[in-house]
């Protein structure tokens, strides 16, 4: 059993940043997890944010959201981290992180096994 619990959404006006974390915990959890995040915005599918491998050091990105999004994870408290910063109102949606029972980052939802309630994030222009 794997547990996911995410937090740090919120209201911010446009330009701003936000942190989410999300604590991963569990008999079965393990550090090689690939952990990745995504986003569902109202009416729309759930989106490929960024992933990141714990045992590859690796991070990979939605195409839109380089350079504004940033994935890290501190494993002494299997916490990853996602950064947003310039946030727009398109922003705007529900925000997941989920695990993976292997290394390696996918950017399909259907690959990843494990999934938290998610946390909401509102972006007012």
């Amino acid at each position: 059993q794997v547990q996911l619990i995410e937090s740090g959404g919120g209201l911010v006006q446009a330009g701003g940043s936000l942190r989410l974390s999300c604590a991963a915990s569990g008999r079965t959890f393990s550090k090689t997890y690939a952990m990745g995040w995504f986003r569902r915005a109202p009416g729309k599918e759930r989106e490929f944010v960024g992933a990141i491998s714990w045992i590859y050091l690796n991070t990979y990105y939605a195409d839109s959201l380089k350079g504004r999004f940033t994935v890290s994870r501190e494993n002494a408290k299997n916490t990853v981290y996602l950064q947003m910063n310039n946030l727009k109102p398109e922003d705007t949606a529900v925000y997941y992180c989920a695990a993976r029972r292997s290394s390696v980052v996918h950017t399909s939802p259907d690959e990843y096994d494990y999934w938290g309630q998610g946390t909401q994030v509102t972006i007012s222009s």
